[in-house]
């Protein structure tokens, strides 16, 4: 029984060695299939125009790896992220929604609120440019107009003075003289002032409601228990009754009308 449990085992052996051999013969056989050759080469340009285009491309790129901060720095991204940050906090809920709740929410507000601007920067440059009535030049001074006036309508005067101060800037006599390096940082700036105050006035409620707790509990001689976890069902059910979502939503577009 167990010679012939041998035999059987060599000879399962033997026929995956043929087969194996035999599929690899095959394999030689058939025609090798062609790798694509790919060359990078750098090299000195003898004419102006080889080196200008070097430079377009390596501008673009550095253009497209900035392009996050930009969407941070030039639209609304800034005010509403901190805002839904502070909800989450006062809440007081750990990770709960998620930060990548949190940057969606955010990210899709932005959209929504800069949607006119995006649209005129569509039909005044974009467009324009795409069907060569405009030169490129023409184009990103087109398109600067509409982010412009966006930022200049949410920026205080005393930050933009600030930086028009410091870069040693004459004070412009109209609004599209105003220079997008003094006026980015302004926007900025005003951007994180009003943030900050809209989440203080979202944190009153919330630590009231802790302090009511924390003083209840150390009348009652509940000194062990941590505040905190009683106070947060009560917290999450007024902002649950007082639609609290809805509301921070709506504070935040209004305060961009």
């Amino acid at each position: 029984m167990k010679k012939k449990l041998w035999l059987a085992f060599l000879g399962s052996i033997i026929i995956a060695v043929i087969v194996c051999h035999g599929t690899r013969e095959a394999a030689l056989a058939q025609p090798a299939i062609p790798i694509p050759d790919i060359n990078l080469q750098v090299g000195t340009g003898e004419e102006p125009s080889q080196i200008v285009g070097t430079l377009q491309l390596l501008l673009l790129l550095a253009v497209v790896s900035l392009a996050p901060a930009f969407v941070v720095l030039m639209t609304s991204f800034t005010r509403i992220v901190i805002v839904l940050a502070f909800v989450r906090n006062a809440l007081a809920t750990q990770q709960i929604p998620p930060n990548q709740i949190i940057l969606g929410l955010a990210l899709f507000l932005t959209f929504f609120v800069m949607s006119p601007v995006l649209t005129r920067i569509n039909q005044e440059a974009l467009s324009p440019y795409l069907a060569e009535e405009i030169t490129f030049e023409e184009a990103v001074e087109a398109g600067g107009h509409p982010l412009r006036e966006f930022m200049l309508d949410n920026t205080r005067e005393k930050d933009l003075a600030l930086f028009l101060e410091v870069a040693s800037l004459q004070n412009p006599e109209n609004r599209s003289e105003v220079p997008f390096r003094a006026l980015i940082p302004a926007f900025v700036l005003s951007e994180l002032k009003t943030a900050f105050q809209m989440g203080f006035i979202l944190f009153i409620p919330f630590l009231i409601i802790d302090m009511v707790v924390a003083s209840i509990l150390m009348s009652m001689g509940m000194f062990m228990l941590p505040p905190v976890i009683v106070s947060l069902p009560f917290k999450i059910l007024l902002f649950i009754l007082v639609d609290g979502w809805y509301l921070v939503v709506q504070s935040l577009l209004e305060s961009y009308s």
